[in-house]
């Protein structure tokens, strides 16, 4: 990203979609319960303006401080998460203010200095960590039962298109995991490209269903010790899971809570809301199991090799190709407001014939969360290597990410209890 221009207008972007998000609830709201898995939206929407003033403009141009209690209020590194809710926070304007008065110096800071390639950098990650947290806000409002946010479209017709079976058939061999030098900007967990090996496989061509998820909870999977690995037994049993978290049961069949209004099932999207030990046990019930990071790269990445022998060298940006996506390609950016069936979309299927490996629902793989071998942690040192060991990746994206964000080398990252997160899985052939 070396535009100014552009990069000005995603600085407005993230920071407008930051707004909107919060713009319809209360201060009651806005502070909310105190929970784990959450941030009070008070103190993070102040907090993801204080991480840009503090990259773009204090460490990019040199400038002072717009607030000197600042780092004392949104410092997530030392700011412990249970105390965020005792804080004298500046008021819900006043925050606001903050907000965009960031905004504007960065704008106004990228028209004076339009030739600095390492504000162009400060200033693109704090853009992509506004990005994480506004998808986080959302997160926040299904977990805490707000409605709809109000920047999230509505889902056209074509989304509805009902399952799609099968497996795709991906030969051995050896590819580059990971991000080329060449990529104008990734995170330091996808650096750099190496070469792995992978055995010949059979990855589905979608991922698990809620009809297909519900099938596995009609037939006791969750009573099942059999199922469970001994740390998701464990979990279970603690969290007292019977379901996934967002489902009821009535008369009528299987439900699930949409923000604050429970609706029917529907069979043909993906499963949503499931932690890592659910699609493990799923995949057990199943006969089936999770792909590995590296297969689930590949599959989204490459093509078959010269006369459809092993893997081709050259690796595709997004499974579709190298351009950038397209509402025809994913369902990224809050456009759909949920998730689509997962026959939707066929113009982004890889070129071995797996769909909506970009977009509609994060995907949970088998691996733990490792550096590369050439891992060296970027500016921002929190970032990936505190998570190292006790994570599991995802992978490809959700309906709500935006779409600059991704690419097939990006790697999410959540703890294997987490269910918050809008994560589903696709599995492979044992």
């Amino acid at each position: 990203m070396s535009d100014p221009t552009q990069l000005a207008q995603w600085v407005r972007d993230a920071r407008e979609r930051s707004l909107g998000l919060v713009a319809d609830l209360s201060p009651e709201q806005l502070k909310g319960p105190r929970l784990a898995i959450v941030n009070p939206l008070h103190w993070e929407i102040g907090h993801v303006a204080w991480f840009q003033e503090l990259w773009a403009l204090r460490q990019g141009r040199g400038e002072r401080p717009l607030r000197e209690d600042g780092d004392s209020l949104w410092d997530s590194g030392a700011v412990p998460h249970d105390t965020r809710w005792d804080l004298r926070l500046p008021s819900i304007e006043e925050t606001k203010a903050y907000m965009r008065e960031v905004r504007d110096r960065v704008v106004d800071g990228l028209a004076v200095d339009p030739k600095n390639r390492d504000l162009h950098y400060l200033v693109l990650y704090s853009v992509f960590h506004e990005d994480m947290h506004d998808e986080a806000f959302t997160y926040t409002r299904q977990t805490l039962g707000y409605p709809s946010p109000p920047t999230a479209g509505s889902a056209p017709s074509h989304l509805a298109a009902g399952p799609l079976a099968g497996d795709a058939e991906v030969p051995g061999g050896t590819f580059a995991l990971g991000a080329a030098p060449d990529e104008t900007f990734v995170f330091d967990n996808e650096k750099w490209a190496h070469p792995v090996g992978v055995a010949p496989f059979a990855i589905a061509r979608a991922p698990v269903t809620q009809e297909q998820f519900a099938a596995f909870v009609d037939g006791a999977g969750y009573a099942r010790r059999e199922l469970w690995s001994e740390a998701g037994w464990e979990w279970r049993i603690r969290v007292e899971a019977e379901h996934p978290v967002y489902w009821r049961h009535d008369a009528s069949g299987w439900q699930r809570r949409d923000f604050d209004r429970w609706v029917p099932l529907e069979p043909h999207r993906p499963i949503i809301h499931v932690s890592w030990h659910e699609a493990e046990a799923y995949c057990a019930w199943a006969g089936r199991r999770l792909p590995t990071e590296a297969e689930w790269e590949a599959a989204a990445s490459l093509a078959p090799g010269a006369g459809g022998r092993g893997l081709s060298p050259r690796k595709r940006r997004f499974p579709w190709g190298d351009d950038a996506p397209t509402s025809e390609h994913a369902n990224l950016d809050a456009r759909a407001g949920g998730c689509a069936d997962v026959a939707a979309l066929p113009a982004g299927d890889s070129a071995f014939g797996c769909r909506q490996m970009i977009g509609n629902v994060w995907e949970w793989v088998a691996d733990d969360f490792r550096p590369y071998p050439s891992f060296v942690p970027d500016m921002y040192r929190d970032y990936s290597q505190p998570w190292f060991g006790t994570h599991k990746v995802l992978r490809g994206g959700c309906w709500v990410t935006r779409a600059r964000l991704l690419r097939n080398t990006w790697r999410n990252f959540y703890p294997p209890d987490r269910r918050d997160v809008w994560a589903g899985f696709r599995t492979c052939r044992l």
